[in-house]
């Protein structure tokens, strides 16, 4: 009986890019676009700054390009340093199914290597859209998650990344089983990098599980061992993370249909479970035309695990831009204060700004257990503003902008993009890259995409 390692190895090298229907490579293509977005607007935040200056520091081959910048870096280290540039401003794209994640994190194990390899449009997508795969099954197979046991969705990347890679070394079936191996054997991560106080680290786990996977396939290439039964034998991941784990949600239907299609986009660089809350606090503030000196108070009712983690005390005095977008008193506090919750509600002078922070005393987050049966599906949430003025108004939202049942359009995602690269590219030229990753699949190489979108 084949393990689940090579049961999507088997997937991995069968799958061609003429098998993947239209709907598929359309969400591929809007995933890439969003995600070099999100890394232009990263390239300014002092994490990759710090990220990059080591990488420079340790040197190696010129493999391939760095996104934004044109400088060249080893091929595990730009993989590393891309996906850290899309991660870091928690802003690109989210799945959640029993465990969070963020696939396009892997992006960079498929677009770098491919640069490497010389690939061409249609195989990188199709790379792409086997790490979303991947990825967002292995979100769906535990259940409880493996956030509820207390560990990282990065856990999960160590073993989707390797694949995407894979694809593009041309591995066959049993050099992918090794780099799943090699990869699952060596990056777990613990749940405490998004548990109270957060660091740098809470935005740096996923890339370094990208990076794993791309030096794991580089390794299985030469001919490198790793267990076979990495996820599903003797102490692997299901034995040593505990019961409850269906397996058919990793192998059933696998490649009749792709569930890339049913990844969401953030309107807002926040945690995931912000996202319906912050949908329904600007709703009602802009149909009654709400000032700030009208808000006397929110109440927010949401599921447990929002409430949980994105209401503990720590999470109503932030002093960092990573507490800060995981703190729902936080983004709630921004909206009131200012109407809106984009990038810059998260620079040191707005998180410390006193017209925030008095708001935030004024945000009141209790979990409501009739929710409890309707999430993962939906994320129910109901936001009350008790006005100055004595009166009350109340939204119950269920999808966020940016969920899968709530997309967000080509305008919307121009917006976002040319914000995050603003000033460095106008609007003619995000409108100009736009077309450019529509045609992806035209591509010959990935020479056009890196000087199109280079900015420094």
């Amino acid at each position: 009986m084949a393990t689940m390692t090579e049961t999507l190895a088997e997937f991995t090298v069968n799958l061609t890019y003429d098998q993947i229907p239209k709907d598929a490579r359309a969400a591929a293509k809007r995933f890439i676009f969003d995600s070099v977005g999100c890394a232009l607007g990263g390239l300014k935040q002092e994490d990759t700054k710090m990220y990059r200056r080591v990488l420079q520091f340790l040197g190696g081959n010129d493999h391939a390009t760095i996104i934004g910048t044109g400088e060249k870096a080893s091929l595990v280290q730009a993989a590393l340093i891309n996906s850290l540039l899309i991660r870091v401003m928690d802003y690109n794209d989210i799945y959640w199914m029993q465990d969070p994640s963020h696939p396009s994190d892997i992006i960079p194990a498929a677009l770098s290597t491919g640069e490497y390899t010389g690939k061409n449009g249609a195989d990188v997508l199709t790379a792409v859209i086997i790490a979303y795969e991947i990825e967002m099954r292995l979100c769906e197979f535990a259940i409880p998650g493996i956030r509820e046991r207390g560990w990282h969705h990065a856990t999960l990347t160590q073993f989707a990344s390797p694949y995407a890679a894979g694809k593009m070394l041309d591995l066959d079936v049993a050099q992918l089983v090794n780099a799943a191996g090699i990869s699952g054997a060596s990056h777990s991560s613990t749940g405490s990098v998004t548990a109270g106080k957060l660091t740098m680290m809470k935005n740096t786990v996923d890339p370094l599980a990208t990076a794993a996977g791309v030096e794991a396939a580089l390794l299985a290439r030469e001919g490198y061992t790793g267990p076979e039964h990495a996820i599903d034998g003797k102490e692997g991941l299901m034995h040593c993370l505990g019961e409850g784990w269906d397996e058919s949600k990793m192998t059933d239907g696998l490649g009749d249909s792709f569930k890339i299609t049913q990844c969401g986009m953030k309107a807002h660089p926040t945690e995931a479970l912000t996202h319906a809350p912050i949908t329904a606090t600007l709703g009602l503030i802009r149909t009654h035309k709400l000032q700030p000196e009208d808000i006397a108070s929110v109440e927010v009712k949401t599921i447990s695990r929002a409430a949980d983690i994105l209401s503990d005390p720590s999470k109503y005095d932030p002093q960092s831009k990573e507490t800060a977008d995981h703190s729902l008193p936080y983004c709630l506090a921004a909206a009131c204060a200012r109407g809106k919750v984009t990038p810059h509600e998260f620079e040191d002078a707005s998180i410390q700004d006193p017209a925030i922070r008095k708001f935030l005393s004024l945000i009141k987050v209790s979990a409501e257990p009739e929710y409890e049966a309707l999430f993962p599906e939906k994320q129910p949430n109901l936001v009350r503003i008790h006005t100055t003025g004595g009166q009350t108004f109340e939204e119950y939202v269920e999808y966020p902008k940016g969920h899968a049942a709530m997309p967000m359009n080509k305008d919307d995602l121009i917006v976002k993009f040319a914000a995050l690269a603003a000033p460095e590219l106008s609007q003619e030229k995000v409108e100009e890259i736009y077309d450019l990753i529509d045609r992806f699949d035209d591509l010959e190489t990935m020479q056009p995409l890196f000087d199109a979108i280079k900015t420094q």
